[in-house]
């Protein structure tokens, strides 16, 4: 379906695709020794459709050994081959998904053994073709604290402090928020939304590892403008469709796995039911790829 799309098309790809996870998931997921090659003739079918301004961003998670408590570096491995000296892409930055409701895992390390502690963190590489991808803080900024908002009032002393920054006097200006830092907090914790429930109701097997939504609403405010393209090559439950459709963008989400399909209908008002009666109708190995 990449294949099928135009060269320089798409203003933001983000996905998190299947990891390499040890314990194998019902939606496939391949060994951490076979990711990279894996993974790779996605990416240069990502860079092919990206534009030149355009960003990809990645989530994907971390693995164990096989029978030890030490950490998988296919990852890191992964990211030095897509922006390596022969890469597809730079690496604009890094940024890091914190969920505090990570069950304790892997069990036999953290909760029988307990010579670990639970591993809470994602990273996700923001990756670009360019080294000037369109990007602008100004459309994620967060609440000033209480604290800030009377520095803001009260004023400041200008000048070096003793960790070596300089505070000019341009810095006392209410910006209207404060810049978030690379540290996103979201727990996925969801039990009962749109999309749980139209699953349920219709005996759709629900996405075992839905994307959280704060994550793809971050970047598509930060990466792209409305009106801008957004695509999920690995949509899954295509929370990141739903996130680009409630801030004014279009959408691509690519999906082999029809019932996912189908079940990602109820994240939007109306069309659930259209889409499942249909589903009821079609053959079972005719897939969709839902577009706004």
């Amino acid at each position: 379906m990449l294949a099928d799309l135009p060269e320089n098309s798409i203003d933001l790809v983000i996905t998190s695709p299947p990891f390499a996870l040890r314990r194998k998931k019902s939606y496939g997921n391949v060994s951490a020794e076979k990711y990279c090659e894996w993974f790779l003739p996605y990416a240069g079918a990502i860079a092919r459709v990206l534009k030149p301004r355009g960003s990809f961003v990645l989530d994907i998670g971390g693995s164990w050994n096989k029978g030890e408590p030490t950490r998988t570096l296919y990852h890191f491995d992964l990211l030095l081959r897509l922006c390596g000296e022969k890469g597809l892409f730079k690496l604009a930055q890094e940024f890091y998904w914190y969920n505090p409701a990570k069950m304790p895992a892997p069990a036999q390390w953290v909760t029988i053994d307990r010579v670990r502690v639970k591993d809470a963190i994602n990273p996700i590489w923001w990756l670009s073709k360019s080294s000037r991808p369109k990007a602008s803080n100004k459309r994620v900024l967060k609440p000033y604290t209480k604290s800030m908002e009377n520095l803001l009032a009260k004023g400041y002393n200008a000048g070096p402090r003793p960790s070596g920054h300089v505070i000019s006097k341009n810095w006392n200006r209410h910006q209207g928020g404060a810049i978030p830092s690379n540290l996103i907090i979201a727990a996925n914790t969801k039990s009962n939304d749109k999309y749980l429930r139209g699953c349920r109701e219709h005996n759709l097997e629900v996405h075992p590892a839905r994307f959280v939504d704060v994550i793809p609403e971050f970047f598509i405010k930060f990466l792209t403008r409305s009106g801008d393209l957004v695509l999920d090559p690995f949509s899954g439950s295509n929370v990141v469709g739903a996130a680009a459709e409630r801030l004014g963008r279009k959408w691509i989400s690519i999906e082999i796995n029809k019932d996912y399909v189908v079940g990602s209908a109820f994240r939007f008002d109306g069309i659930g039911e259209n889409i499942y009666s249909r589903y009821l109708l079609e053959p079972r190995n005719h897939f969709i790829t839902g577009k706004s």
